[in-house]
């Protein structure tokens, strides 16, 4: 983590923000007496943009009309395709936990096991991830049709925010820890 901001900074920044949605899991951590997780710990350096991203999260995760599940299965897909190893292990134990499924990268490594919904949501993030710009008209139209106006504006920035996340996490060399899985998963 290059980004080191004392406990009581940490803490201090976290406290005007954790009754956010968004941070449900870093306050149960801060509760118990640890640090939230360092992607958030980095954010408190700025809280401005710690701020910011409660807000955004509110419209887009876990807030938004599409399914969780499916939002797991996007920011997944975006963070294996970015090699960011505290989103992508993170949200393997977040989908863990409610239930997308034991094994949530054999969703992402196998796509008949996923639903014609989570399926097409994937492919959407890959062909965003790869070239914004050369959107196949079919895959777009398969898309509005499933999640609509607003779910299709959602998705897509969705996969946009999550590139943007991946980025600050790898760039700041925030580190995921098993912090957020259940007792039988902790390594």
């Amino acid at each position: 983590m290059r980004i080191k901001p004392n406990r009581e900074a940490v803490l201090s920044a976290f406290k005007a923000v954790q009754d956010a949605p968004v941070f449900s899991e870093s306050d149960a951590l801060v509760r118990s007496g640890q640090m939230p997780v360092e992607m958030i710990q980095a954010m408190t350096a700025s809280p401005d943009v710690l701020r910011g991203f409660a807000a955004m999260c509110d419209a887009v995760y876990p807030g938004g009309t599409i399914c969780r599940r499916v939002q797991e299965l996007v920011i997944l897909t975006a963070s294996v395709e970015n090699a960011c190893q505290f989103c992508t292990q993170s949200h393997l134990d977040i989908a863990r936990q409610i239930g997308v499924s034991d094994d949530p990268a054999s969703l992402l490594e196998d796509p008949t096991k996923r639903t014609p919904e989570q399926d097409l949501a994937c492919r959407w993030t890959l062909q965003l991830l790869r070239d914004a710009n050369a959107v196949d008209e079919a895959l777009f139209q398969a898309v509005h049709a499933q999640f609509g106006d607003a779910g299709t504006v959602e998705l897509t920035m969705l996969v946009g925010y999550i590139h943007m996340l991946n980025m600050f996490n790898n760039a700041l060399q925030n580190r995921y820890h098993g912090e957020l899985a259940g007792p039988e998963q902790t390594p």
